[in-house]
């Protein structure tokens, strides 16, 4: 009994971080998916990323498609920034290792916390 006990100790930090490694996907997937609509929206849209008929605004905050993150762009005529912070009620706020992930127009991809930009690995 006590093996088990000390092996199920040892595997569950390994599977807890596993299961938060492969959460943060959903950041990574939904800012990818953002940053597709504003290049279609610059290119469609008179070289623009904040035309009024591109779905993705400035004020408009986008709950990822998993739930886990939030993103938040900040987007002008030229430039854009997206950043995916974990939903603060979610699972994910517990993960000190990547505490936020960006992606900017020029393809610049940060992140913040324990892991830095080790994150989008």
């Amino acid at each position: 009994m006590a093996v088990i006990g000390i092996l199920a100790a040892l595997a569950y930090p390994t599977y807890t971080e596993s299961v938060r490694k492969s959460r943060r996907i959903d950041a990574m997937t939904d800012l990818m998916a953002a940053t597709q609509t504003l290049e279609r929206c610059h290119t469609q849209f008179d070289n623009a990323y904040d035309h009024p008929n591109c779905p993705i605004q400035s004020t408009v905050e986008i709950t990822s498609s998993e739930g886990f993150y939030r993103v938040m762009p900040t987007v002008t005529t030229t430039t854009y920034r997206l950043t995916a912070t974990p939903v603060a009620t979610g699972p994910q706020a517990a993960d000190t290792g990547c505490t936020s992930f960006t992606l900017t127009n020029t393809g610049v991809k940060t992140a913040t916390g324990g892991l830095g930009d080790d994150c989008w690995d």
